[in-house]
């Protein structure tokens, strides 16, 4: 299968372009660069510098089987104070992309939602059921996007599916050793920011709230290994139907602690990570799990890499670019 990859400059996306490779597919990269790195792109993809809405006219020359959607802004805070660029970028970016794909004949596409589009649901585990109120114009946008996913599906026999996931950890190393790991700026995501903290990289971090009706007062979230979460990138590739739009959560069903993440970064690290305990942040609920139920039913998908061979993947990949 031909395969093309939007953002697979990215974090996601370059693993999942190295995962399709490896599995046999050709892929193509594209990729604006907006936070994406040339360098992240695997050997042996096909790499286009283009925004997602400059495909119409060269799409064609591609021979494209299927796309596999990644290209997106995706900072909470950032969408709440330039919602407009996440509605264009993310929104308005995404139909241009459909309606290139439809034109071309390409009619299978998997999507990276996100579990953002529940927001603040008060059923735990989140079954793919439940209502969607997302609290950050970065959700709404997502959503919107999982709603004309399902109306292009059944007005032009497209097959869609939308993976909804939380907190995605970890790195992949390929056969040849090179890794492909987090390289966001800036940097909003735990674990590379503990890891960094430990590596005494940065500042202490800060713990946001300690006061939370969880076993140990801090939030609980959903975390997924990046290799876990591109293997279910791939197999949803198979699973779509012409006419259908598929919404499947993917998640732990358990989650881990903010505290539960810091001790594992300490004892991968081995090193003490300097923390400060501060007040809670608005908008933060205490427990956020995603059910796996339908992934496991329609994929054969389950999650078979803990917290500590995230954390541990992740720190080997940030030891090797240093070394670098």
């Amino acid at each position: 299968m031909r395969v093309l990859v939007t953002g697979g400059a990215g974090y996601i996306g370059s693993v999942v372009s190295a995962q399709l490779l490896a599995d046999g597919h050709e892929v193509v990269v594209v990729d604006d660069l907006s936070t994406g790195y040339a360098d992240a792109v695997p050997p042996g993809a096909e790499f286009h510098e283009l925004p997602i809405t400059a495909l119409d006219g060269v799409l064609g020359d591609w021979a494209i089987d299927a796309a596999i959607h990644f290209a997106a802004r995706s900072l909470v805070g950032e969408s709440v104070s330039e919602p407009a660029m996440y509605w264009r970028n993310n929104v308005v970016g995404t139909v241009a992309l459909l309606d290139s794909l439809r034109v071309y004949g390409v009619d299978r596409i998997v999507f990276s939602s996100t579990a953002a589009t529940y927001g603040d649901p008060s059923e735990q585990p989140i079954r793919e059921d439940a209502p969607t109120r997302p609290t950050s114009p970065y959700g709404s946008s997502k959503t919107a996007i999982d709603l004309a996913l399902g109306d292009y599906a059944r007005a032009y026999n497209m097959s869609t599916v939308s993976l909804r996931y939380f907190n995605v950890a970890g790195a992949l190393q390929t056969t040849d050793g090179t890794w492909y790991g987090e390289r966001h700026a800036p940097e909003t995501h735990l674990v590379p920011n503990a890891l960094r903290a430990a590596a005494g990289g940065g500042d202490a971090l800060s713990l946001f709230g300690t006061d939370y009706p969880t076993p140990d007062g801090t939030c609980v979230r959903d975390y997924i290994h990046v290799v876990d979460l591109g293997d279910a990138h791939l197999r949803a590739l198979g699973v779509g139907v012409p006419g259908e739009h598929h919404v499947i959560n993917l998640g732990s069903g358990t989650g881990y602690s903010v505290r539960q993440v810091l001790d594992t970064v300490r004892e991968v690290t081995g090193r003490d990570l300097p923390v400060v305990e501060v007040a809670r942040r608005a908008g933060d609920p205490p427990v956020l799990i995603a059910s796996n139920e339908r992934a496991e039913a329609m994929l054969g998908w389950t999650p078979t890499r803990d917290l500590r061979q995230m954390v541990d993947d992740a720190w080997a990949c940030a030891r090797a670019r240093n070394a670098d």
